[in-house]
């Protein structure tokens, strides 16, 4: 590795990947697609082409590779805790998919591999390197609305097809792995607590948890949600304080769901709206992770602050009564 360009592989052809992080690395300013693995040679070729990359077939190849410095994981999510600690092991970088782990006891597992390794591992929650979540923490913190008493979120779309791994129970299928992780994640990011004590229903379908409701008690504020993969799609955030409240309207999918708008109404009653220039948050999700690797820059998403996710989902579904 040169000290400022990352070799990047990509383990599997996944859509995710081919639509956007592969578009990120390319542009980012500090590291290049090196090369594509999978199981299929001709995808990994076909996805590797615009960037020069070579094609590899087989996915412990691509470990192998002493011209790779960084492996991104875009697995189904049962696979992601094997994988990662593979790429550790193997002394890559890692930046996995979410969620990267089925439980919380699992990331112990991988925080121990990351501080053996030497290596940086993280998970791929694009969304806190967003400067509009940025802004809604600054905007938050520092009592833009006053005492922060409730917030409010939904995220849902439609998608019913059994073929796709999100219906597949055996594949870490569901809407709170899928989605739900996004309405937590943010208010975790924001608020910097953990909740203390969770309520939940969930509707299944194909075996899987296609619509969850949420209420969450946090230290000082109270959190509720729903996410769907059975309903039409939907996109909100809201923090409601004793002085204001603040909205984010594209919160997770922001450009391609809607602009990058915050909402704020102060104490007096005037709405002012917050835009921002249309951003690549994949983009800012490289950056910062290739500041950490050579600059040893802090990084908003740790192994140990996606531990805590990971346990509010954990918490989401024993309250439901399945675990």
């Amino acid at each position: 590795m040169s000290e400022k360009n990352m070799r990047w592989g990509i383990l599997s052809a996944a859509k995710i990947a081919r639509e956007w992080v592969c578009p990120a690395i390319h542009m980012s300013d500090r590291g290049h697609v090196a090369a594509v693995a999978s199981r299929d040679v001709d995808r990994a070729a076909a996805m590797a082409a615009p960037y020069g990359a070579r094609a590899i077939e087989g996915y412990d190849a691509l470990l192998a590779d002493d011209d790779i410095d960084a492996i991104y994981i875009p697995l189904p999510n049962g696979a992601h805790v094997e994988w990662t600690k593979k790429c550790l092991e193997a002394g890559k970088h890692v930046l996995c998919e979410k969620p990267i782990a089925l439980s919380a006891d699992e990331i112990d597992g991988l925080i121990a591999a990351r501080d053996a390794s030497g290596k940086f591992a993280a998970e791929a929650f694009m969304v806190t390197h967003h400067p509009q979540w940025v802004r809604a923490r600054e905007l938050v913190q520092s009592g833009a609305i006053g005492k922060l008493n409730h917030v409010q979120a939904a995220f849902s779309f439609f998608n019913d097809d059994p073929d796709n791994i999100r219906n597949m129970p055996g594949q870490g299928g569901g809407a709170l792995r899928d989605i739900g992780v996004y309405p937590s994640v943010v208010t975790r990011f924001v608020t910097g607590e953990e909740p203390d004590r969770i309520d939940a229903e969930i509707d299944w379908d194909m075996g899987i948890d296609a619509t969850a409701r949420v209420k969450a008690a946090f230290p000082g504020f109270n959190m509720d949600f729903y996410v769907s993969m059975r309903m039409a799609p939907r996109q909100s955030v809201t923090f409601h304080g004793d002085r204001g409240w603040l909205t984010v309207h594209a919160p997770f999918n922001a450009g391609a769901y809607g602009d990058e708008v915050l909402e704020l109404r102060d104490a007096d009653g005037v709405i002012t709206l917050e835009r921002f220039p249309r951003a690549d948050q994949y983009r800012f999700q490289m950056e910062a992770f290739h500041a950490t690797v050579f600059d040893g820059a802090d990084y908003a998403c740790t192994l140990e602050f996606s531990k805590g996710n990971q346990r509010m989902i954990d918490m989401i579904y024993a309250a439901a009564g399945t675990e």
